[in-house]
């Protein structure tokens, strides 16, 4: 993710604490959160996204909330932190419905459809799913955000991915592998620039450090999908001609297409704010989709020519609305339509529950107490990796929030490393490998409802094969279990 200002915010947030709270007390409302989405998630299924997960977030805040009744939190203070916390995320809210209009223009333009199209004569199945993890690898570092990289190349891979015939869990899976090495790595991120900045580091140097764990795990991430890709079994690639010739069909393909999403990124390179790049590449396509889809934007609305009425509302629709293309291929009902605006709601509507239940946690002193007491567990250098990394684990479930699971535990960890005589950039690398990455992994986390939502596949399917994020956590642990490129603060060797 990349939003400089919700970085500054987080990065001089004061964290609550209340000497008062038991841990017993701070880890009520996480069994009770717990208990309640499992077997509200047995219950429905794969709808419990589609409200009632978001109203356990609330009743799981309300049990938070009681709590802190019980231990002297006024009712103010804890909805200053729910304002706090929603507030933080009023950019990344917009942004999921920037990503929701750009879906829809990039539909009904073709630039989805063309990426499909070319993508097809290019990957094969053997190949695609390690190709998939590099594609985005090379993104990410370039714009510096996951985000960007699952809205714009992440979503045409997921449409190449099902007319290969390949499990979409897979296929977000390594998306988002190579999406989070680039985000982890690239001094573009906000997330890694954040973890130097609280664990007192250099930003350079923290992003050197953190390569004696990420490029091993990188590399066990493609070795496993390049294992897999040669030991599926798809049906994909004796219909991508009839693919193909339904695309062409259907869509003027051409070239000239790309030129949006290369704009988007370069814009996002050099520094524009994700949201301007967003809405720039939006109109883009929408003007990209009066000259090239004429035929597809007046098809929209039931005209049979394009006329400014019907191309005004065609793109409106595709901008905010469900929109299907009628195609005479079957494989590609699914591929080719959007939902628009309309469909980031939920996911919208479930960050902002996630941010009343962490508002309220963080506004009883409940983050804080557990982030204490995994410290006071850390008795040997092991142990306190150990602690860290699972604060950063626990932190990104309570809290629902990417940023609190860095920023707390880095302030919370960071005299204690330096006490151990360890250098700051320890710290600031298993904030990364285990704040940063984990946060995709847990669906009501903002970057798990974000990813979930525009990529539409949910958490639990892609999570086995979200390989290089549930294995960093695993990688920094074995590193310092075997005290591997441990470095130190003064000159004695690691």
């Amino acid at each position: 993710m990349s939003d400089q200002n919700t970085n500054e915010h987080r990065e001089n947030e004061h964290i609550v604490d209340n000497k008062e709270l038991s841990i017993f007390a701070a880890l009520i409302p996480v069994v009770a959160l717990v208990a309640m989405l499992a077997y509200n998630v047995y219950v429905f299924g794969d709808d419990a996204l589609s409200g009632s997960n978001q109203f356990i977030l609330l009743l799981g805040g309300a049990v938070a909330a009681i709590v802190g009744f019980f231990h002297k939190v006024s009712y103010k203070q804890m909805i200053a932190e729910v304002e706090e916390n929603i507030r933080s995320t009023t950019g990344a809210l917009l942004i999921l419905l920037m990503v929701g209009a750009l879906a829809g223009t990039w539909l009904v333009s073709g630039i989805i459809p063309a990426m499909i199209y070319y993508g097809l004569q290019i990957l094969n199945p053997t190949i695609f799913l390690a190709a998939c993890v590099i594609i985005c690898a090379i993104i990410s570092v370039a714009t510096g955000s996951s985000w960007t990289t699952s809205a714009t190349v992440g979503i045409a891979l997921i449409g190449i991915g099902e007319a290969l015939g390949i499990s979409l869990g897979m296929t977000a899976g390594a998306v988002l592998s190579g999406a989070y090495f680039g985000d982890k790595l690239s001094p573009l991120s906000d997330t890694t620039n954040l973890a130097p900045a609280m664990a007192g580091g250099e930003l350079f140097s923290h992003i050197k450090y953190m390569l004696w764990t990420t490029v091993p795990t990188i590399t066990v991430t493609l070795i496993v999908f390049l294992i897999i890709g040669f030991s599926l079994e798809t049906n994909g690639e004796a219909d991508v001609d009839a693919i193909l010739a339904s695309i062409d069909s259907s869509f003027d393909i051409n070239g000239w297409l790309f030129l949006v999403p290369i704009a988007v990124i370069a814009l996002i390179v050099k520094k524009t704010p994700p949201l301007a790049a967003l809405l720039i590449g939006t109109l883009l396509a929408a003007v990209f989709a009066l000259i090239f889809q004429p035929q597809i934007v007046a098809g929209i609305t039931g005209a049979t020519e394009l006329s400014f009425q019907s191309g005004y509302q065609g793109i409106l629709k595709a901008i905010t609305v469900s929109t299907d293309i009628p195609t005479d291929n079957k494989a590609l009902s699914d591929l080719f339509s959007s939902k628009g605006m309309t469909g980031m709601l939920g996911t919208i509507w479930l960050i902002i529950c996630a941010m009343f239940f962490g508002g309220i946690m963080d506004g009883i002193g409940a983050l804080a107490r557990i982030t204490k007491s995994l410290l006071s567990m850390a008795k040997s250098t092991f142990g306190l990796f150990f602690s860290t990394g699972i604060s950063c684990i626990v932190l990104n479930g309570t809290a629902s929030d990417q940023y609190l699971a860095i920023v707390v535990p880095g302030k919370m960890f960071a005299k204690a490393f330096k006490d151990r005589g360890l250098a700051p950039e320890n710290l600031s690398r298993t904030l990364e490998d285990t704040g940063t990455v984990t946060s995709v992994l847990i669906p009501y986390n903002t970057c798990g409802a974000y990813h979930s939502g525009v990529l539409g596949v949910g958490v639990a399917e892609y999570f086995v094969y979200a390989i290089f994020n549930w294995l960093s956590p695993i990688m920094t642990f074995i590193f310092a279990g075997f005290n591997i490129k441990i470095k130190r603060l003064t000159s004695k060797k690691s």
